[in-house]
């Protein structure tokens, strides 16, 4: 969980920024520009953000990268993005290792990640950018939901979360809010984020059994698994119930998969 008056904290708890909407994002964000876009520009944490005019007197666009591993997808965004007068995409990746290379090779104003990509997911992909450039301006797109999706991106340091199925306005003032250091949510889900900031963290260990008995796995064979005894199974099992409010393990899969603490696609975990 993010340490108490990190920038992580401090994200996760801001209420007021959930499900903004394109007027509140340009209410908050009054009076405060996007940064200077400049050849040999200084790292973005030593910027400050503000509109940049060119010598026609005109607002430079704000640069954005895009990384999806699906090339339609990608490429439909890039259309879109590139359509808007105040915006221009700058890079494209196709992966999460990818995309941190291109994060610091072009330093654009923002970028748009994919939580679910080869090689390195999108939240590690936030996570190696922030731990480098913790102002850095990400926004995790996703088709997923889930509570615990949100919770994490968030967490690993993203300003917003943008789902593929969303309007093309509300795309555009999630970019907006986030290139003006606002944080973005979709107000369906906001609400569901809000609680989850208050929810018991399973520990690591019972994350892991979990993922097990997700798996179908007998108590025997998690013991087996992790190198402990039943009894020790089902003490973590009787905490992960009691953390889920639930009373059996159908059940517990169940609000598991809901809120994104596993997945049954052979994957494992989020």
């Amino acid at each position: 969980m993010a340490a108490p008056g990190s920038t992580a904290d401090r994200r996760l708890r801001r209420g007021k920024d959930f499900g903004a909407t394109s007027e509140q994002a340009a209410t908050n964000s009054e009076g405060k520009g996007l940064r200077e876009i400049s050849k040999g520009r200084t790292p973005l944490s030593e910027r400050k953000s503000r509109w940049a005019s060119d010598h026609n007197g005109r607002e430079e666009p704000l640069t954005v990268l895009v990384a999806d591993d699906h090339p339609v997808i990608r490429e439909g965004l890039v259309s879109l993005i590139n359509r808007q007068p105040d915006m221009r995409v700058i890079g494209e990746a196709s992966n999460g290792q990818q995309a941190v290379e291109k994060y610091f090779a072009l330093h654009p104003d923002v970028a748009l990640v994919d939580l679910r990509m080869p090689i390195m997911d999108g939240v590690d992909a936030v996570k190696t950018i922030c731990a480098k450039e913790p102002s850095a301006r990400l926004i995790i797109i996703t088709l997923y939901q889930s509570e615990e999706d949100v919770y994490r991106s968030l967490q690993a340091g993203a300003q917003g979360y943008a789902l593929k199925d969303a309007s093309l306005d509300d795309l555009i003032d999630c970019i907006h809010a986030v290139g003006k250091g606002k944080t973005w949510i979709p107000p369906e889900i906001g609400a569901k984020l809000a609680k989850r900031v208050t929810d018991p963290e399973l520990t690591p260990r019972e994350s892991d059994v979990l993922h097990a008995v997700a798996l179908g796995k007998s108590n025997k064979e998690i013991g087996s698994q992790f190198n402990i005894s039943e009894g020790t199974v089902k003490v973590h099992v009787t905490h992960i119930l009691g953390k889920l409010k639930v009373t059996g393990r159908t059940e517990a899969i169940n609000v598991a998969v809901k809120r994104g603490l596993v997945r049954l696609d052979g994957t494992g975990g989020p």
